[in-house]
């Protein structure tokens, strides 16, 4: 399973609330709370996060084992 407790962490880091990450990167409520389920978002997404904090993808998510 993918998770994206590494870009809240991120989020956190860069004193950056949800609402003010959601407009920096482009991105949907519905797509916050998606990331927020840890459900299944797009490479587009993806690539507006990285872009909107200037980060790597390894920086907002890594797989975890499914226990």
């Amino acid at each position: 399973m993918i998770s994206y407790d590494k870009l809240f962490k991120l989020l956190i880091d860069k004193k950056i609330n949800k609402t003010q990450f959601a407009l920096l990167c482009g991105i949907s409520t519905a797509t916050l709370s998606k990331l927020s389920k840890g459900e299944t978002i797009t490479t587009e997404t993806i690539n507006k996060i990285c872009k909107g904090l200037d980060c790597n993808v390894d920086d907002i998510m890594e797989y975890k084992e499914e226990q």
